[in-house]
């Protein structure tokens, strides 16, 4: 009589179906839980420059060709200035990428390689930030002192000294003269800044992935030079720890 009053549903069910049915909370099996977001999300370009050697046109024509934020040097600093842009940074910022900042932070400080001073500890914390989640273009300001060499593409933009006399005195609209003792005092002042708050010369050439010369290669070919590199950069940062590497050292005899 049981067997009458059960539904259609219960009477199409097959003993397979029954015995193979989830129990005990089990629900088949699943696949691996995906890795944790990999910080810094991605590359961060940090541009050192002589003054004149139109280092920051060069960089918003490489934020263009491969669509990044450029930060110049007024920007970074507003920002680092700012408190109410300063906590939108650190809000938005994924605690993975937050716990990364902090500790290069630490790091900086306790190896003497970052200066105390409050104003430059802000602006450490905001290139940070921002070098967590990449994707952007910092031009000075010792972005490149502060962010770490495997997640950044580290560019110096050179030219001689006539030519940078020359551009600036179009640009400011002075005679060569005043324009000479102008870039002399920017670059004596962006050099002071980095040997103090940084404990690095900008003329040191080891520190840097590319060094251009604006004058031989010009604003076009210079940008074009930056974001080629940064997408080669990014493609071996993204490449399986497994992959062999295309580039090979040379040996000493070779060398």
């Amino acid at each position: 009589m049981e067997q009458q009053f059960k539904s259609a549903e219960e009477a199409s069910v097959s003993p397979l179906q029954v015995r193979d049915s989830p129990r005990h909370g089990f629900q088949g099996n699943r696949a691996p839980a995906p890795p944790p977001p990999a910080v810094p999300a991605s590359l961060t370009i940090a541009v050192s420059r002589e003054t004149g050697s139109r280092g920051g046109t060069i960089a918003r024509r490489a934020g263009k060709k491969l669509g990044w934020q450029v930060y110049d040097q007024e920007l970074l600093e507003y920002v680092a200035q700012e408190g109410a842009f300063r906590q939108g940074i650190a809000e938005n910022l994924p605690k993975d990428a937050a716990k990364w900042a902090e500790e290069r932070l630490q790091v900086l400080i306790r190896e003497q390689n970052l200066s105390k001073h409050p104003s430059i500890l802000e602006l450490a914390r905001i290139v940070l930030a921002l070098g967590a989640q990449g994707e952007a273009i910092l031009i000075g300001r010792g972005a490149g002192c502060i962010l770490p060499p495997e997640s950044t593409l580290h560019v110096r933009i050179m030219a001689p000294l006539a030519d940078r006399i020359a551009y600036m005195s179009q640009y400011l609209l002075r005679s060569e003269q005043e324009t000479a003792e102008e870039v002399e005092l920017r670059d004596r002042m962006r050099f002071d800044f980095i040997t103090t708050h940084f404990h690095r010369q900008p003329t040191d050439v080891y520190q840097y992935d590319l060094i251009l010369n604006s004058s031989l290669l010009g604003e076009e070919i210079s940008s074009e030079l930056v974001a080629n590199a940064a997408r080669a950069k990014l493609a071996a940062l993204r490449r399986p720890a497994s992959s062999p590497s295309i580039w090979l050292p040379e040996t000493a005899e070779q060398s």
